[in-house]
């Protein structure tokens, strides 16, 4: 048999196999299985090493576990096969981070929205500028096909007569910002969340222009028979999420790392990613994975340590890759502070002792960035920050709480109350800042570089134009 016969009696039998719009959600009553398309983004949903990540499908999955269903995620590779799958009625549920905007809301059900996002403009860093929206006449602007940026740029063609753009039929931003990047494009538009935390990976990309639009991102569902309930049920689900702080806990687990100290930084850190960190990342990894620990995130230290220098010494006396002092490689049986094996165990020790030492019910991530904080610090001036914190009415197991008030350990009104006096507090708050985004940029490399492929197209292996396609199983 013909490979193109089997194709063909492979697709007969998928649609019959398929759900009709009339009892996808009968099945879910009795099979409990959530069916969602979403999109491979860092905002969405991605793989992180055999673990499925992403703000999105965290959201969902918390929906899922909530209510007890088990959860089948599909991939869609363009915003026009996500809208499809959802119009046909072939999932339960659309979640990609995408806005409710007045062209699908009149075909599909859209819950109550859970983030709000502004769109901006970006351009390549050293290339002309637009800095007020009649400076997007007549340029190149990309964008990216189906979304809600395309309405927004219609709305801007009253004030812009001569505003053009080309929508790009991707799923991806990372695509959008690659193509500004090798300057097959000027000018791209995106969601400012999702290009802060993008940016990472292409610090030459600038946000020149908020176009001062406020959308409301909401998950979608087909309009369809039994698509109410469900959709009234996310509804209570998002409000609950809201008041409990969980849906703030999973923002700020994937966007709390967007804040960083420059691009430069940012562009240097890149530069020695690819020139320096191969030398180093097999040790790396062998002394993270003895320590039980995420070798990204030992490799960030080291980099905010040391720049991945074995022989680096300060001032003040600190040495090696992971910079300790002599006392605490004292105490951490490190012998030689400039062998990179030995300062790479001893820091690996003293990031787990911290978090071992931290009050038993301070959450991750929170511990994990206050425990950077004491590595820098000390535990005693974290703690310091931690009363002070709470005197204020603030959360001391909050991360961002206990930031705000690690400066003031500098502060001559505040310090001398303090229970162990004058710290550094404002260079805490960078360490553990450079930390994060060094930490968050190696995850998105990995994003990037690990994309799920779009499936194989069997009418263009077959030589015909026609958009059919048969779907690889992930």
């Amino acid at each position: 048999m013909s490979f193109f016969k089997i194709i063909a009696m492979s697709l007969v039998l998928i649609s019959l196999w398929g759900c009709s719009e009339d009892d996808i959600f009968q099945e879910l009553a009795g099979n409990r299985e959530l069916v969602v398309v979403t999109r491979n983004s860092p905002t969405t949903y991605y793989f992180d090493g055999d673990q499925a990540s992403g703000f999105e499908y965290d959201l969902i999955k918390a929906y899922a576990t909530a209510r007890g269903y088990t959860l089948r995620v599909e991939v869609a590779f363009t915003l026009e096969e996500f809208i499809l799958q959802l119009d046909q009625g072939q999932v339960h549920l659309g979640a990609a981070g995408m806005a409710i905007n007045s062209k699908q809301a009149g075909t599909l059900l859209a819950t109550a929205p859970y983030l709000q996002q502004r769109p901006v403009v970006i351009y390549k860093s050293g290339k002309r500028r637009p800095r007020r929206l009649a400076d997007l006449s007549q340029r190149d602007v990309i964008v990216l096909s189906g979304s809600s940026h395309i309405e927004v740029l219609e709305n801007l063609k009253e004030q812009v007569p001569l505003l053009t753009w080309r929508e790009v039929q991707i799923g991806d931003t990372l695509e959008l910002m690659q193509l500004v990047t090798e300057e097959k494009a000027e000018l791209a538009v995106l969601g400012a969340a999702e290009f802060r935390l993008q940016q990472q990976l292409y610090p030459r990309l600038v946000a020149a222009l908020d176009l001062e639009v406020e959308e409301s991102i909401a998950w979608y569902l087909p309009n369809i028979s039994g698509a109410s309930a469900l959709q009234a049920d996310i509804n209570l689900f998002l409000a609950a999420a809201r008041q409990s702080g969980e849906l703030e806990k999973i923002r700020e687990r994937h966007f709390g790392t967007t804040r960083f100290s420059s691009r430069m930084g940012a562009f240097t850190f890149n530069r020695r990613v690819e020139s320096v960190l191969p030398k180093w990342q097999p040790l790396i990894e062998r002394v993270a994975t003895e320590y039980q620990m995420d070798w990204r995130l030992l490799a960030a230290v080291s980099y905010q340590e040391s720049h991945w220098n074995p022989t680096a010494r300060s001032r003040t006396g600190v040495e090696g890759m992971m910079m300790l002092t002599r006392n605490t490689a004292k105490e951490l049986n490190v012998v030689d502070r400039r062998d990179p094996q030995q300062s790479l165990r001893g820091g690996a020790r003293f990031i787990k002792n911290l978090l071992r030492r931290l009050p038993a019910d301070i959450e991750q991530p929170h511990r994990l960035w206050m425990a950077l904080a004491a590595y820098n610090i000390g535990l005693g001036h974290l703690e310091d920050a931690r009363v002070i914190a709470e005197k204020k009415g603030l959360n001391p197991h909050i991360w961002s709480d206990v930031r705000s008030q690690l400066p003031k350990l500098q502060n001559p009104d505040v310090y001398p109350s303090t229970r162990f006096g004058f710290a550094r507090g404002n260079e805490a708050v960078t360490y553990v800042d450079n930390i994060r985004q060094y930490y968050s940029t190696l995850q998105l490399m990995a994003v990037a570089d690990e994309r799920i492929q779009p499936p194989i197209n069997v009418a263009e292996m077959a030589g015909n134009n026609s958009a059919l396609a048969l779907p690889i199983a992930l």
